[in-house]
This record gives structure tokens, sequence and C-alpha cells, in this order.
């Protein structure tokens, strides 16, 4: 059996160092974050479901141009925040380096003490 894109998705949110799954808003969202701050929320109900992704906001604007599936995030900050549908249309390598790219934007704003114990050196 195969894994859906947003198993995957969920499977690679979780895979960050320090990655804490939670369920704030209910079991309708996963919610991703590292030392209590949020990286990605991804949607639960109906398939395909949607991930949301902490973004700069240049490229923020630039994805959304590049991509249908990419919009501003949906309840959120839509000058930091993408929301991906996971329909197919973005490859699994760019949607790999969104949520790269998200986990280290909240990664950066960390501070120094945090930050080196999620990556000890």
């Amino acid at each position: 059996m195969t894994r859906s894109r947003r198993d995957r998705v969920i499977a690679e949110c979780g895979a960050r160092p320090g990655a804490v799954e939670d369920y704030p808003f209910g079991d309708d969202a996963a919610v991703f974050k590292v030392a209590g701050k949020m990286f990605a929320l991804v949607s639960l109900g109906q398939e395909p479901g949607s991930v949301s992704l902490k973004c700069d906001p240049d490229t923020a604007v630039e994805l959304r141009a590049q991509y249908s599936a990419i919009t501003a995030g949906y309840h959120l900050n839509k000058r930091h925040w993408n929301t991906v549908e996971l329909e197919g249309s973005v490859p699994e390598d760019e949607l790999t380096e969104l949520i790269d790219h998200s986990y280290a934007l909240v990664v950066a704003g960390l501070t120094r003490a945090v930050r080196s114990k999620l990556i000890p050196r």
C-alpha cells in the first residue's frame, strides 16, 4: 500500500530535529513545532489535504505566481505563510525544500542556546 502525499508530508515534518506534532486546533489539523514555534500546519480533512508553511515574503510571492496550488496562508499571516494544496502539481522535491525552508526560518529565530540543543556539534 502506498502512502498518500499528506502522509509523506507529515513524515517529513516529523523527521526534523526537535519537531513535535501537536493538535491545538482539534483533530482536523496536525501542527508541527520546533521549540514551541509552529513551522507547519497539515490539514487532516478530506484528501488530498494541504500544508501551510512559513516562507520568506519575496519567495512566497514568487511561489504563488509559479504554482496555482500555492496560495497565501489560510488563516495565517498571508505575508509570511503559504498554503500548498497536496493535489500533486507541486513536485515532491520542491515540497521537501519548502518544508526545509519553513523549518530553517523558525530555527533561525530561536536563541543560539536553543539552536545548539537541536543540532549538536
